[in-house]
């Protein structure tokens, strides 16, 4: 009977190095490999038949090999390695013992892994994260141009005057003709900046609207168009999660302290989940704690026990929790449901 092998692959920018082990642990196969698809599959090829599983690690660049691992039928997992931590007291380590590494805790079934996404949605999700970048370019530039007139002449001229700004107007705030140029050109730099952000949207847009979950996510306070967007590309499928406190933890809205004894004694790995819903449900919890009679109530309750920052993560993870439920189930926001107490 031929011995079912589990592979191990430990990526990186310019090379992979890939480890196989069959189901007693026992080392079959080891190599460094280029970050080229066909070089893996020739690898792989005379243990395809026996191999029950590949562990790849999630970096930034494993769209192309697990895609194309998939595409010739091998079984792929995505490794995450935020939540793996080997042994600290290893004297040695390298990317031979990773991969074996990864192989190993397939082997005994205790990898943790990363959620495939579908190839469908990823670049529309990755739309949506470089729509971020720029947001985050542009704001920028806006303000360093809010602080170069308050440096030079003393004024502060007010976001949204900066805003209003054309590249012509530079040539009116300042005497010396370096200010006006560095003016100009951060204002036309933000208008493109704009355009681009816009235009990003209006493609996400066209091919999101439509899902349901999109639809039902507008309806929570404080969850406008680009947070439900966020929300719905990130999460995709919410029944890959089993409890909405599963889903909580994912969005990263949960406490990562680490306690005996009724004493804190250290922090456990908070920044395992997605960074993206993290951001999306502080936002939303700021925005509702703003405008949600209910929600400012319960962040004001909150906020008399411990602090502000605590408080909006609390409203934030009730959010999050509520978005599952929504999201699972296809349903509008209920407050009665999201704050029983208040509704009695």
């Amino acid at each position: 009977m031929t011995t079912k092998c589990m592979a191990g692959i430990d990526l990186h920018s310019n090379n992979l190095f890939c480890a196989i082990v069959d189901m007693e642990g026992k080392r079959v196969f080891e190599q460094r490999l280029p970050c080229h698809l066909e070089s893996v599959l020739q690898a792989l090829k005379p243990f395809k038949k026996r191999l029950e599983k590949i562990a790849v690690e999630s970096t930034y660049n494993w769209y192309g090999l697990v895609d194309g691992l998939q595409d010739h039928g091998y079984p792929v997992v995505l490794a995450n390695p935020a939540a793996m931590q080997q042994y600290d007291g290893l004297k040695h380590a390298d990317d031979k013992s990773d991969g074996f590494f990864l192989a190993e805790m397939l082997r005994l079934n205790i990898l943790p892994t990363g959620h495939i996404c579908d190839r469908q949605v990823r670049p529309v999700r990755d739309w949506l994260r470089r729509r971020m970048g720029l947001v985050q370019k542009r704001t920028s530039l806006i303000l360093s141009l809010k602080s170069l007139p308050t440096r030079m002449t003393g004024r502060d001229l007010g976001t949204g005057r900066i805003k209003a700004l054309e590249p012509k107007d530079a040539e009116t705030l300042f005497e010396h003709p370096a200010d006006p140029l560095i003016t100009r050109l951060d204002l036309q730099l933000v208008e493109q900046l704009g355009q681009g952000i816009k235009t990003i949207e209006a493609a996400i847009l066209a091919r999101v609207k439509s899902l349901p979950s999109y639809q039902v996510l507008q309806t929570i306070p404080g969850v406008g168009k680009i947070l439900g967007l966020t929300i719905t590309l990130e999460t995709v499928d919410p029944q890959r999660f089993a409890s909405p406190g599963d889903y909580a933890s994912y969005c990263r809205c949960v406490d990562s302290r680490r306690l005996s004894n009724g004493k804190k004694k250290g922090e456990n790995n908070g920044k395992c989940g997605n960074k993206y819903l993290a951001w999306a449900f502080v936002e939303a919890a700021n925005f509702a704690q703003r405008y949600d009679t209910a929600c400012r109530r319960f962040y004001d309750r909150k906020k008399a026990q411990v602090n502000g920052i605590v408080a909006t993560k609390a409203l934030a993870c009730k959010l999050a929790k509520a978005a599952w439920h929504m999201m699972s189930h296809n349903t509008d926001y209920d407050a009665g449901r999201m704050f029983p107490k208040a509704k009695k």
